[in-house]
């Protein structure tokens, strides 16, 4: 596929090397990075040739496949086989760009052309660039993050059968399914630009979930159990992940309704990442350059309790979010986002940093590994210090705003009192504003979610208005 970055052009073709057929099952394997460094090498050269005073680009190449069961029988698989160069060039500071799937250098030389041509239309702009040189990253570790599973097919059906059985069998009451995948990708990605800088990297990532449905008193509910990691040998069991949604699903039966109150709030670990996540939104460049941001202007101010802090570590071995650099090249780093409930840095790459006139930190992309310190207090120990509140497992909707820090979203979750849960609850809204949450933020738990890239525990909020009767 070609894709040209202008509303004067759309053009969209096909080709897939590194990929062939044997017999009825798709074989295929990752072209090496001496490959990938010759395209870049042509890519950068033929800019150069065409009077860009600067280039970059990225080149990747993945493939994989998932195996979906429902009720004993196969009911997807699914083959994902991807590849695309990405090309940026620069005159002075007007800026092209162009994307293609076809890894054919006449196709390539095409695209770098087209980017040429769309850099003559473009208005200059002074923060357009590569990343500064002095930014880019020297050398990395080795952070171990390609483990390819070599898996067939029926291997994979056979072992998301066994996670779905295992999870319909836990209780007679779980009475049907909504499937259960078995997943496996292998990827490698390569960045190089002008400024000399060329570096790639092989990674993988696998996992096995499943969602099951349970009935009582005419009610249904649902819920689901999963993992997720780069090394298949470091997945859970089939029956931890089934045991995870048998439970989370048989809990949720006989919810009630609640009448509208304001009490404490406890967000469950895997939900509390979501909470995280809005924080390094509103702290991310641009939401911050474009000021449609509550955290505008923050750097230095405590919006947390003094017992929270959060850290960025791109370097844990096997890591889900891990990364030698960033997008442009940008040595990566770790660091406190947050230390003692201050806010140390915001989440910039480099066009964001120039907007503001700060360095690059390193996120062009996105974050990498985002660590909540936790406290000593499991989710039973959360519970008692609540005494009387709602403890929340889901939420619904996308009722956060970002430019005014107001959160409202559907949720359910169970009603606690005496430090002990009472009774399952639906139908209810939780609203406050996030910079009260953070702020009021009473405890953080020993129960750290580690399945993706922000690794918190159950989070405890001293109160929030939830509408319920």
């Amino acid at each position: 596929m070609l894709l040209i970055s202008s509303p004067l052009l759309n053009v969209f073709l096909l080709n897939k090397p590194w990929i062939h057929s044997e017999d009825s099952v798709t074989k295929h394997s990752l072209p090496n990075q001496e490959q990938l460094s010759q395209v870049a090498e042509h890519i950068l050269k033929l800019a150069k040739s065409r009077g860009a005073t600067s280039a970059e680009m990225s080149v990747g190449s993945g493939m994989g496949f998932s195996a979906t069961v429902r009720l004993g029988e196969p009911e997807t698989i699914e083959h994902e086989q991807d590849q695309s160069v990405d090309i940026t060039v620069y005159y002075g500071q007007k800026k092209g760009s162009a994307t293609t799937t076809d890894m054919n250098l006449a196709m390539i030389d095409k695209v770098v052309e087209a980017a040429c041509s769309m850099a003559q239309y473009t208005v200059e702009d002074d923060c357009a660039g590569l990343a500064d040189p002095d930014t880019l990253a020297k050398d990395w570790p080795e952070l171990d993050l390609y483990h390819p599973w070599d898996i067939s097919v029926k291997d994979a059906i056979e072992q998301a059968k066994a996670c779905e059985k295992l999870a319909m069998d836990f209780d007679p009451r779980i009475n049907n399914s909504e499937g259960a995948t078995l997943e496996t990708y292998q990827s490698i990605h390569l960045y190089a630009n002008s400024h000399g800088f060329i570096g790639g990297a092989k990674s993988s990532r696998h996992g096995l979930s499943v969602s099951v449905i349970a009935e009582a008193n005419g009610q249904m509910q649902h819920d689901y159990g999963y993992t997720s990691a780069r090394d298949y040998r470091d997945l859970w069991s089939a029956k931890r992940v089934a045991e995870e949604a048998a439970e989370r699903t048989l809990q949720k039966l006989n919810p009630r309704k609640i009448k509208t109150c304001e009490v404490p709030v406890i967000f469950i670990a895997d939900v509390a990442t979501s909470l995280i996540s809005s924080f390094l939104g509103a702290i991310s460049g641009g939401s911050l350059y474009r000021r449609s941001s509550f955290l505008l202007d923050s750097l230095g101010q405590r919006l947390f309790p003094e017992f929270v802090t959060i850290s960025e570590d791109p370097y844990i071995l096997k890591g889900i979010a891990s990364c030698p650099f960033d997008g442009e090249g940008v040595k990566v780093q770790k660091r406190d986002i947050v230390s003692q409930g201050v806010l140390q840095g915001y989440v910039l790459g480099s066009y964001s940093g120039r907007k503001l006139k700060l360095k690059s930190t390193g996120n062009a992309g996105g974050v990498h590994n985002i660590l909540v310190q936790s406290g000593q207090q499991d989710l039973a120990a959360l519970l008692k210090t609540m005494h009387k509140g709602l403890l929340v497992t889901d939420v619904i909707g996308q009722g956060v705003n970002l430019v005014t820090g107001d959160y409202s979203r559907g949720a359910s979750g169970f009603w606690v009192e005496n430090g002990e849960i009472m009774h399952p609850v639906e139908e209810i809204t939780i609203a406050s504003n996030l910079r009260d949450m953070f702020s009021g933020i009473i405890g953080i738990g020993s129960d750290i979610e580690k399945r993706g890239k922000i690794q918190v525990g159950s989070i405890l909020i001293d109160k929030m208005t939830v509408a319920g009767n």
